[in-house]
């Protein structure tokens, strides 16, 4: 069984920068993909960013190219959102998941370990 705990949400202003870390604990962290997803208020939980058991490839939502990166460092079983150019729409509560089955890495029925989330709040 593998427990992820997120941290590093916050207030920011349009056009900051955060970045979110995932930290895994038991289980196997460098045998899987893992994933980033957002739940604004009222809506469904959506999916971010996806990388690779190695980090080796990595997949985005449309709407966080090319200003989101996700990586990771499997050595200290930790996964990383670095969220740049945030815009009012990327608030939400930002959840980190692993266990993905495979060719299921960007949907949320596809994860079995998921975090409890944290803050990510945008000001205009």
């Amino acid at each position: 069984q593998m427990q992820l705990v997120e941290s590093g949400g916050g207030l920011v202003q349009t056009g900051g920068s955060l970045r979110l870390s995932c930290v895994a604990s038991g289980g196997t962290f460098w045998t899987y993909a893992m994933g980033w997803f957002r739940q604004a208020p009222g809506k469904e939980r959506e999916f971010v960013a996806t990388i690779t058991y190695n980090g080796g490839s990595t997949s985005y939502a449309d709407s966080v190219k090319g200003r989101f990166t996700v990586s990771r460092d499997n050595a200290k079983k930790l996964m990383y959102l670095q969220m740049n150019s945030l815009k009012p729409e990327d608030t939400a509560v930002y959840y980190c998941a692993s266990g993905a089955d495979e060719g299921r890495t960007t949907v949320v029925a596809g994860y079995h370990y998921w975090g409890q989330g944290t803050q990510v709040t945008v000001s205009s």
